[in-house]
C-alpha cells in the first residue's frame, strides 16, 4: 500500500468538488424545464438519506477532510433536488415542498450528530461497518427506481447525463484517494464503486436507447405526415332509378330530341 497523505487529500478534494457540483446540472435542468418528469424522486431521496450513514461512517473512521465534507454536501443537494420533485412532479405547493425538504434535512443532520456522539465513545466496529454498508445499500437501491423509469420510457429522460457523468467521476477520484491511506477502507471503496458501476449503466443506456427513441419518434412523425397529407380518394355515388320512377334528365332530353 502506497501511503501518501498529499495524494490522498488532493484526490479526495477532487472527488468532493465533483460530488459537490454534480447535482447542479440536474437542479438547473429541473428548474429551467419546470419539470422533473423521468427523474425518480426515490433516487434523490434515498441518496440524500445515504448521506446520513456515509457521513457518520466517514467521521467516525476519521477519513480525510474532503471525504468527511463530501456526504454532507451530497445529502444537501440530493434533498434539494428531491424538493424540486415534490414541487414540479408530485404537485406539492411551493411552501409544502420547502417545509418537507427543510424538515428532512434538519432531521438527517440531527440524527448524524447524535449517532456520531453515540458511537465514538465505544468505537463499536460492527456498528461502524453497518453505517458504511447501509450507505452502499441505499446508494444502490436509489438507482433501481431510476432504472425502472428508463425501462418504462425506453429512453433516459428527465435525468441530466452531465450530472450522472460528474457523479461517476466523483466516485472514481474518491476511490483513488483511498489507495493512498495507511489502511485501505474496503467498505468506503464498495460504496464509491457502486456509484461508478451503476452510474455507468445509465450512461450506457442513454447512449443506446436515446438515439433509438429519437429515430422512433422521427419515423412516427413521418408516418403521421404521410397519412394526413396523402392523396384523397374521391368517391362518386350513383343513384339507381327504381321501377316506376321518372327517367333521368339525360334520357328525357334524348326523347325530346327525337
Amino acid at each position: 500500500m502506497i501511503v501518501n497523505a498529499v495524494a490522498e487529500n488532493v484526490l479526495g478534494t477532487i472527488g468532493t468538488i465533483l460530488w459537490t457540483g454534480q447535482l447542479l446540472p440536474q437542479i438547473w435542468k429541473s428548474w429551467r424545464e419546470h419539470s422533473t418528469a423521468g427523474l425518480s424522486h426515490w433516487l434523490v431521496f434515498l441518496w440524500g438519506l445515504s448521506g446520513l450513514f456515509l457521513g457518520v461512517y466517514a467521521i467516525v473512521q476519521d477519513l480525510n477532510i474532503p471525504l468527511i465534507i463530501q456526504p454532507q454536501l451530497f445529502a444537501f443537494l440530493t434533498l434539494f433536488s428531491w424538493g424540486q420533485c415534490l414541487y414540479y412532479d408530485i404537485g406539492k405547493s411551493r411552501l409544502a415542498a420547502c417545509l418537507m425538504t427543510g424538515s428532512v434535512m434538519l432531521t438527517i443532520g440531527a440524527l448524524e450528530v447524535g449517532m456520531v456522539f453515540a458511537i465514538r465513545p465505544t468505537m463499536n466496529q460492527r456498528a461502524i461497518d453497518f453505517f458504511g454498508v447501509f450507505a452502499s445499500v441505499l446508494i444502490a437501491a436509489g438507482l433501481l427506481p431510476q432504472y425502472w423509469e428508463i425501462y418504462k420510457r425506453k429512453e433516459v429522460v428527465g435525468i441530466s447525463i452531465l450530472f450522472i457523468t460528474i457523479d461517476l467521476l466523483g466516485g472514481v477520484f474518491s476511490d483513488l484517494s483511498l489507495i493512498f491511506r495507511p489502511k485501505f477502507d474496503i467498505i468506503a471503496a464498495v460504496a464509491y464503486s457502486l456509484v461508478i458501476v451503476m452510474d455507468g449503466l445509465i450512461v450506457i443506456a442513454a447512449m443506446i436507447l436515446n438515439p433509438r427513441a429519437r429515430k422512433r419518434r422521427r419515423l412516427e412523425a413521418e408516418r403521421e405526415s404521410v397519412s394526413s397529407n396523402g392523396p384523397r380518394q374521391v368517391t362518386q355515388s350513383f343513384t339507381v332509378p327504381q321501377y316506376g320512377s321518372p327517367p333521368p334528365r339525360c334520357i328525357q332530353r334524348l326523347d325530346n330530341f327525337k
